[in-house]
């Protein structure tokens, strides 16, 4: 994958700051002297991750009121905003450009990443195609359990080539290294209950505009694919959870066991208390992925070491109000996250 030269010419153009200050944005403070230089290219990312992205988020409360009894234009107009937001990322120096400058970014982090980086992390040339085979694979499969079996069956699959499984191995810590992905780990109900539990990470970049750079998405195909939206809907959603959990010293994580019951995500705290998160653009799913946790909880609440849940959460796109259940689950529209 090239460099995108629309990216520097449109911004400076405009008088918008270099592709380089969007990409190598260095954190302040403490954060500045702890982390090496690698780390601070990731903490543009982390940093977009967390408090600026928030604080543009919550600014479509005016909209939601403005849409709530609209009916269907609501969710059509809804579901285009969130392709937007899932497309623009959380880069903080893309904030304030137009949807068609900020998509731009995070196509350059890519092309900076596989011109780059990748290759300075440990002074190692690696194969630039075979590194742009592996993103495609890990953003079609972003928010999954893919294993590296099958993303080797994927790249064979969809882009007719042969990836052997230890590059893939060693392409993937990289990756890691660099902050550019941050996979899911899984949650060891086992400790609490005798339920066995699969122990495959979930996959995900650092942000799901990263996914759409690699896949060359807009909001317009997006929103085409709604299928492909709820995943990167949950990583949206995800990524900000993380961050919200880190404040606070819990974890996030995800469950899936093998009565083929799984969950989005799980936030544990550091007493072993848990909550439980189900994740939905749409508001029709809301119902269904209530009953999911509850199902779940009652589950576990059977097991002689059982230790269910202490909060159930449904985090909807397309919703305009938060409230509680008769049945004690909370729904949350994403708009309702905050710093």
């Amino acid at each position: 994958m090239g460099r995108d030269p629309r990216l520097r010419g449109r911004l400076a153009r405009k008088g918008k700051i270099s592709a380089n200050r969007f990409i190598h944005a260095k954190p302040q403070g403490r954060d500045a002297q702890r982390h090496g230089t690698h780390r601070l290219d990731s903490d543009a990312a982390h940093d977009a991750v967390g408090k600026r992205s928030f604080r543009r988020y919550s600014l479509v409360e005016g909209t939601l009121r403005e849409h709530a009894s609209s009916g269907n234009a609501y969710s059509q107009s809804r579901i285009y905003e969130i392709a937007e937001w899932i497309v623009r990322g959380g880069w903080p120096g893309a904030l304030d450009l137009s949807a068609s400058d900020a998509v731009h970014v995070p196509r350059e982090y890519i092309a900076q990443l596989e011109e780059n980086d990748i290759h300075r992390i440990d002074n190692i040339r690696r194969n630039v195609h075979k590194i742009d085979l592996l993103l495609r694979s890990l953003a079609r499969n972003e928010s999954t359990t893919a294993s590296i079996g099958k993303l080797c069956a994927d790249i064979s699959g969809t882009d007719r080539e042969t990836v052997d499984p230890d590059t893939v191995s060693a392409y993937l810590n990289a990756l890691q290294r660099l902050f550019v992905i941050e996979d899911q780990r899984p949650f060891h109900a086992n400790a609490r209950s005798s339920v066995r539990v699969k122990q495959s990470e979930k996959r995900h970049f650092c942000d799901p505009s990263l996914a759409c750079a690699v896949l060359r998405l807009t909001p317009e195909r997006l929103v085409g694919d709604l299928n492909f939206m709820g995943f990167l809907f949950e990583e949206l959603v995800e990524r900000d959870l993380r961050v919200y959990a880190a404040s606070f010293g819990a974890q996030l994580m995800h469950y899936q066991d093998y009565s083929n019951r799984e969950l989005d995500a799980v936030i544990e705290m550091e007493n072993g208390d848990w909550a439980a998160v189900e994740i939905k653009l749409g508001a029709a799913q809301e119902d269904a992925a209530a009953a999911n946790l509850l199902a779940i909880r009652d589950a576990i609440a059977k097991e002689p070491k059982g230790r269910p849940q202490k909060s159930l959460i449904v985090v909807l796109g397309c919703s305009a109000a938060a409230y509680t259940r008769p049945d004690g689950v909370h729904a949350v529209p994403v708009s309702a996250f905050r710093p």
